[in-house]
C-alpha cells in the first residue's frame, strides 16, 4: 500500500463481489495493484491446469480439480479482497490465518456437501434407472430409490451442520464416512476395481483425515469460569 492510499479501516463487500466476478478486481479496487496482478495470474494458471486435466483425463477429473482446488482459491481471494489490510495484516498469509482461526475451511467443506447434494438430486431426477451399489446389491424399486435418496439427504444434513459448526454434524459425518468406506470395501469384493469407486474412497479418506484434524472447530471454548475447573479442557476456536 502506498503512503497516499487511504487506510483500510473496514471490510468491503463490494470488493469481495468484484473479486468473485473477476479474481483480483476487488484487490485492484482497494489499491492493491501488485496483489491483484498475482491473484489474476494464479487464477489463470489454475484454470489452465483444469482445462488441461480435462483433456488428458476426462470431464469428471476436470470437475473434481475445479471443486477441490480452483473453487477454494476463488473463495480465498474474494475473502482476501473483503478483509481490510492495515499495519502488519498484509497479504494472503493474513487472510489464510483468519480463515483458519474462524474455521471458514470447515464451512467450505459444508458448502461442498450442499453442492454435492444438489448434484445428487439432479442425477437421480435425470437418470431414474440409475442404481447405486449397496453392499454387493443394486436394489431397484422403492428400496433402490431410498438407497439413492440417502446420499443427498445426508449431504444436506452434514453440509448445514458444517456451515454452522454444529457439534452433532461431526458425529454424523464420521458415521457417514464409516458407512461409506465399509460399503465401498464390500463392493470391491463383489464388483472388483472401479476407477470412480477408488477416487471416491481416496477422497473420502482425505476428507475424513482433514475433518478429524480440524475437529476442535466443532467444540467452542468454554466460558472462562468453566475453563478453570479441572478436566474441563475443550478445543478452542479463535474468532
Amino acid at each position: 500500500m502506498t503512503p497516499t492510499s487511504p487506510p483500510e479501516t473496514s471490510s468491503s463487500p463490494l470488493a469481495a463481489a468484484l473479486s468473485t466476478l473477476i479474481p483480483g478486481l476487488g484487490q485492484a479496487s482497494r489499491g492493491r495493484l501488485g496483489q491483484a496482478g498475482l491473484v489474476l495470474l494464479a487464477t489463470v494458471v489454475l484454470l489452465g491446469c483444469t482445462v488441461a486435466l480435462g483433456r488428458l483425463q476426462d470431464r469428471a477429473a476436470e470437475i473434481f480439480f475445479f471443486m477441490i482446488v480452483v473453487l477454494p482459491w476463488w473463495a480465498i481471494q474474494s475473502y482476501d479482497a473483503f478483509l481490510p489490510k492495515t499495519g502488519d495484516a498484509q497479504g494472503l498469509g493474513h487472510t489464510l490465518r483468519v480463515i483458519w482461526a474462524r474455521a471458514h475451511d470447515v464451512r467450505y467443506l459444508g458448502a461442498l456437501f450442499l453442492l454435492s447434494a444438489f448434484f445428487d438430486v439432479y442425477i437421480i431426477l435425470t437418470n431414474p434407472t440409475y442404481t447405486l451399489p449397496f453392499f454387493c446389491n443394486k436394489p431397484s424399486g422403492l428400496l433402490g430409490f431410498l438407497a439413492k435418496a440417502q446420499s443427498p439427504t445426508l449431504h444436506t444434513i452434514i453440509g448445514y451442520g458444517f456451515l454452522r459448526l454444529r457439534r452433532w454434524s461431526l458425529f454424523v459425518y464420521l458415521a457417514y464416512a464409516g458407512f461409506g468406506l465399509l460399503n465401498a470395501t464390500v463392493n470391491y469384493a463383489c464388483f472388483g476395481f472401479g476407477r470412480i469407486r477408488t477416487v471416491l474412497v481416496v477422497t473420502l479418506l482425505i476428507f475424513t483425515a482433514y475433518v478429524l484434524w480440524r475437529r476442535h472447530c466443532f467444540f467452542p471454548p468454554l466460558p472462562a469460569s468453566q475453563d478453570d475447573h479441572p478436566g474441563s479442557h475443550r478445543g478452542t476456536l479463535t474468532a
